[in-house]
This record gives C-alpha cells, structure tokens and sequence, in this order.
C-alpha cells in the first residue's frame, strides 16, 4: 500500500500526473532534475511514498535512498563534469522546505563557482556546547 497526498506536487510527479525529466527509478525511489537547478545537472531523490519530512521517513527505506543518492550524485558528477557535489534536504518551512514531500538535493559544484555555503559561529563556551550534546544525546536514548 502506497502513502499518497493527493495535494502534493511530488506525489503527482511519481504518479505520472506531471511530467519530469527522471533520471532514476526503483520501486521506491525517484530521482529526476530539478526545474529551477541551482546548476544544470541538479537532481531531487525523493521517495515515492509520501513522507513529509526527513524525521517521517521509514528507516527501512534508508539503503534504498542512499544507494539511489550515490548512484545518481556519481551519475550527475560524471555527466556534468563537476567537481563537487552537494547534497542538501530541508525539513519545514523555517529550513526552506517548499514542498512537504521529503527529497534531497544532488547539486553539481563546480571550482569559483561562487556558491557559498552558510556563515558559521561558534557556542558561547565549550560547557554550553557540551550541555547541548547531553541534552540532545538523553533524547535519543
């Protein structure tokens, strides 16, 4: 049994609704090229259930994800001639998730290219670094 969200751009792509320029396709993953591409060769994997964010996804799902992730991200390596890759996924609005479909970013990047990743700080004190860790640590537990 498929997860639908019969209101979601992605899951029409996967439905055959909208067309797309598919790169890769298993029995639970599609990969195809995204419409507005940061460079030519930007690819979306994105499993074909619905899942709204990283946090829902199966973890059994996640051998198939990222065997189709280094499959493709190789594939768009070699094809666009890059000389790097980025690998992104956004989860809510706040991160700049647009569609509520989980989905990775595959982002050939190429040297001077002029892309900047996004400025870095630093914690206050190494305690309240340490004090983030054991919080975010006991909740995994």
């Amino acid at each position: 049994m498929s997860i639908v969200d019969s209101e979601c751009i992605f899951c029409k792509i996967v439905a055959g609704e909208i067309p797309c320029a598919k790169v890769f396709e298993s029995d639970t993953v599609l990969a195809f090229l995204d419409i507005a591409p940061v460079h030519p060769g930007h690819a979306l994997v994105l499993p074909k259930d619905h899942h709204p964010t990283l946090m829902d996804i199966p973890p059994a799902l996640g051998q198939d994800l990222f065997q189709a992730l280094s499959a493709v991200g190789g594939a768009v390596m070699e094809a666009t001639g890059a000389d790097g890759l980025n690998l992104m996924q956004n989860n809510f609005e706040a991160a700049g998730q647009l569609v509520h479909h989980a989905h990775f970013h595959l982002i050939p990047r190429f040297k001077d290219d002029g892309l900047k990743l996004w400025a870095q700080s630093s914690y206050e004190t190494p305690d309240d670094m340490q004090k983030l860790a054991a919080t975010i640590a006991g909740l995994l537990k």
